[in-house]
């Protein structure tokens, strides 16, 4: 299946859809990418962002009860020799602790692996973000190894990246 951000369709869990980006969403997007929670393992937001997303990039808006409480993203690598998508994640504070992170990635995983025939999928958290590497490993992510001085964090300092695969038959769903 050929990948089409503009035309990327709404995905849907239990308790969480995954809407495509829309003009109306920016305003909450920015103001949760700004909390301080979110902030600590994501760079402040562009200007321009979330409109201008990486080419090849699909981005998602995370409701839950109809209402905003994040977003998602994934891309891929085209070349068949080392086909891939990798993809990533941020929720409001305001839901930390619910499983809504795990389903998320549970609703793109299932995307992914059945719409776009992904064999192996990449994430990379902050090494430090335990609660991030354990959401990944529920839906069977596991450790690649450590990319050292991986991110340049907001003051300036490199701080060390998780380099997390799963592959397709290893997806807990």
């Amino acid at each position: 299946m050929a990948h089409s951000p503009e035309l990327a369709p709404e995905l849907r869990g239990p308790r969480v859809v995954l809407t495509p980006l829309r003009p109306e969403h920016r305003q909450r997007l920015r103001e949760i990418h700004r909390e301080p929670e979110v902030r600590r393992w994501w760079q402040m937001p562009d200007d321009d962002w979330p409109e201008a997303l990486e080419p090849d990039t699909t981005g998602y808006t995370v409701l839950t009860d109809d209402r905003i409480v994040g977003f998602a993203q994934w891309y891929f690598e085209a070349d068949p020799q080392y086909r891939h998508a990798g993809l990533d994640l941020f929720l409001s504070a305001e839901v930390h602790g619910r499983g809504l992170g795990t389903e998320v990635i549970r609703v793109l995983c299932t995307h992914l692996i059945d719409d776009h025939h992904h064999h192996r999928l990449v994430i990379d958290p902050n090494v430090a973000n335990a609660a991030a590497i354990a959401c990944y490993r529920k839906v069977g992510f596991t450790e690649v190894g450590v990319m050292r001085e991986y991110e340049m964090r907001h003051d300036g300092t490199w701080e060390d990246g998780l380099l997390m695969d799963l592959l397709a038959r290893e997806f807990v769903r």
